[in-house]
């Protein structure tokens, strides 16, 4: 049993957030060598924790032992294990890429937005409780906005606050979503719900309906999906690099989300639910797909590309939440945890080019760059990663997916990712022909070797070949994990406080 260390991944970052901020804001090596050992044990733990739902199933943590739908939930199982596991890698692998190129000197307050960013995604995936999924979703505003705007920069500035506009938007909706959930259930335990919904009168169904499409809303934001995507494209393309590869993760709590509500709470053999979200979900999902792939080809720069990039894997992700289905729910975490290492080594990769040419603009030739050849090498590997080829990880998980779309729909959905995938080979062939072959003659500008910031991105581009190698062990492992969230008893179970243990 894990106990008390299931609240330790939200608990440990909150710590050294504040500490950071309190004590070190003006002693940066200090900070960064405190900041990383807490990332680093987050990393380790969350392997630990990872092991134990998979060998134990869910279990709940009662703050003050008090029970639904009166007490704070913090609920263990294989996929909230799973994502707090893949944010500690990738946090710790960008966290030692900022280091190695400097950009966390930029600003007094990088580790402590960065523990509190941690912070809030672990909270998120481990919450059962909607009310506290809606506070943690506040903590990733908080302080991604200030990551955001990081190193300042009049752009930056302006890309932040269409940022924030948006997702107070969805804080708004979310609130209305939430309200209008309790006031028909007395409750907002995920749990709780799950149990009490299908007991719901007819009368009240309606109500249910209009929250769940609010709630649908708001993740949609999240996720980036069409037509709710603006906020993305902006954002990632002028973030800080290892700040937009972080927030590789932070679309995907939209999709976990998704997974999460929809298949416990709200699933869509629920008389109160029927096929509506899918079929909402569905069409947003392809039109997303679509609207990277076009931005992919069309875009100017190679922030852009990137940016582009990681809304047509959102797409492509959400196509496979879309189907409610065992299968489908498998596939799609698999394509979870490939795009987020995908995108997370474009924007890697982008900065480091950025840091080298003074510019990302694929029109005019630009002088030869310091590690040139490495670079393109690291470059074709994301590009295949993203687009989806073999035989890296996101050709298996398009596959996966394509395998569970079979059915009503089927040309449609196969046609939607199989054009978009060459659309996106196209364009991620042209970007990288602009940035490394159509170079002028010249002397590279002189250029730290920043072994560190390699290293880190290598670290990525390693969990890539690492999903590639065990993709059978590891898809074995997400239907069993895909089967348990469409059959939540366990996780309704492990909820319920017994009664000798209420206070």
């Amino acid at each position: 049993m894990m106990g008390h260390w299931i609240i330790v991944p939200v608990v440990l970052p909150a710590i050294m957030g504040a500490f950071t901020l309190l004590v070190l804001r003006n002693t940066i090596e200090v900070a960064r060598v405190f900041s990383t050992v807490t990332t680093a044990l987050l990393a380790a733990l969350s392997v630990w924790l990872l092991l134990g739902a998979s060998a134990e199933g869910p279990e709940a943590y009662f703050l003050g032992n008090w029970p639904a739908p009166f007490g704070i939930v913090l609920v263990l199982d294989r996929l909230s294990a799973l994502m707090v596991a893949l944010t500690a890698f990738l946090a710790l692998a960008v966290q030692l890429y900022a280091i190695g190129t400097g950009w966390d000197t930029r600003g007094r307050h990088f580790h402590a937005l960065w523990q509190f960013q941690l912070m809030g995604l672990c909270g998120a995936f481990l919450t059962g409780d909607a009310f506290n999924l809606f506070v943690f979703f506040e903590v990733l505003l908080i302080a991604s906005y200030g990551l955001m705007i990081h190193g300042g920069g009049r752009a930056r500035l302006k890309a932040g606050v269409q940022y924030v506009a948006f997702n107070l938007v969805g804080s708004t909706l979310f609130l209305f979503g939430l309200a209008t959930i309790y006031s028909v259930m007395g409750t907002l335990n995920m749990a709780d719900l799950a149990a009490k919904l299908p007991l719901l009168p007819e009368g009240d169904a309606a109500l249910m309906r209009l929250a769940g499409v609010m709630l649908l809303m708001v993740f949609a934001i999240k996720g980036a999906l069409v037509p709710l995507h603006f906020w993305l494209p902006a954002t990632y393309a002028q973030a800080p690099g290892p700040v937009s590869a972080l927030f590789a993760v932070m679309t995907k709590v939209g999709a976990y989300a998704v997974i999460r509500c929809f298949t416990l709470f709200f699933p869509v053999t629920l008389p109160a639910s029927g096929a509506l979200f899918a079929n909402l979900l569905l069409p947003a999902a392809l039109v997303t797909l679509a609207v990277g792939a076009i931005g992919v080809m069309g875009a100017r720069t190679l922030a852009t590309v990137a940016a582009f990039a990681a809304i047509a894997s959102m797409g492509t992700l959400f196509t496979a939440v879309a189907q409610f289905t065992p299968q489908a729910t498998a596939a799609a975490i698999y394509y979870l945890l490939h795009s987020t290492l995908a995108a997370a080594v474009m924007f890697l990769i982008t900065d480091l080019v950025l840091s080298r040419r003074g510019t990302t603009d694929l029109v005019s030739p630009k002088t030869p760059m310091a590690q040139h050849g490495l670079l393109a090498a690291l470059f074709m590997v994301a590009a295949i990663a993203v687009a989806g080829m073999p035989p890296l990880s996101g050709f298996l998980g398009k596959l996966l997916i394509l395998d569970a779309t079979r059915g009503a729909g089927q040309m449609l959905i196969w046609g939607a990712i199989l054009v978009s995938s060459f659309v996106l080979i196209l364009g991620l062939a042209r970007a990288g022909s602009a940035v490394f072959w159509k170079t002028a003659p010249g002397t590279p500008l002189p250029h730290a070797p920043q072994p560190l910031a390699f290293v880190a991105t290598g670290a990525l581009v390693a969990g890539l070949i690492g999903l590639t190698l065990a993709a059978g062990p590891i898809t074995g492992w997400l239907a069993e994990t895909a089967a348990a969230l469409h059959d939540p008893v366990a996780y309704i179970d492990a909820n319920k406080l017994e009664p000798h243990d209420a206070p």
